[in-house]
């Protein structure tokens, strides 16, 4: 098996010579997240990945596999990095409200940001695409989204943080279109205040005790 590395056998002793990689690999990894969330995965090719990533077809097949592969992989990187702000809000607020209510202001924040492409990654890399395997990667990460927030809200409700009729199942799909929706906005135009404005809005319908 490959190992990017060479074995050679001196005075009767193996000794391992490295062969480094001319590049960075999370460096490459990282331009190519940016070349999918911008362009999409359909239309996003193998010539535009080696040449936004700086590397030759040969090198990006031995680092990371095949086209598919490679958008596996920064579709992890990206839930753990640039769209991990849900999953951070839903762990350290108290509360489903608080947790949402952060996650839209966050998410507002992040879809705007002109340090990289807008909207979110997991909305918009399936968008005309063929891959039937790629759009059930993605919309299984966004339905597993909206489970989470159901389920946090569930709990709510079963501690008496919510009062005990709330629709678990509405309020996290409301949640979850939001968001869905903001990135859109954000990728025709919308500005991070006009988005946070929305947010306030979606809040407000929430239940009380």
């Amino acid at each position: 098996m490959a190992t990017g590395q060479d074995t050679q056998t001196q005075g009767g002793k193996g000794r391992t010579r490295g062969r480094p990689r001319s590049f960075d690999r999370a460096t490459a990894l990282e331009k190519a997240l940016m070349a999918f969330w911008e362009r999409g995965y359909e239309a996003t090719s193998v010539s535009d990945l080696t040449r936004i990533m700086g590397i030759g077809a040969p090198s990006l097949y031995a680092a990371f596999g095949d086209k598919r592969s490679l958008f596996d992989e920064v579709v992890q990187v990206y839930a753990g990095t640039h769209g991990a702000f849900g999953d951070r809000a839903l762990a350290e607020e108290p509360t489903a409200r608080e947790a949402i209510a952060r996650m839209l202001r966050e998410a507002a924040a992040e879809y705007t940001d002109p340090a990289h492409p807008y909207g979110c990654l997991i909305v918009h890399a399936a968008i005309n695409c063929t891959s039937p395997e790629v759009e059930a990667l993605l919309r299984e990460r966004r339905n597993a989204n909206i489970a989470g927030l159901e389920a946090r809200i569930r709990a709510d409700v079963t501690a008496g943080l919510l009062p005990a009729g709330t629709d678990a199942a509405a309020l996290a799909r409301h949640a979850g279109a939001m968001i869905q929706g903001m990135s859109q906005q954000a990728r025709d135009g919308a500005r991070r205040e006009e988005l946070e404005a929305l947010a306030e809005i979606a809040m407000a319908i929430w239940p009380h005790n």
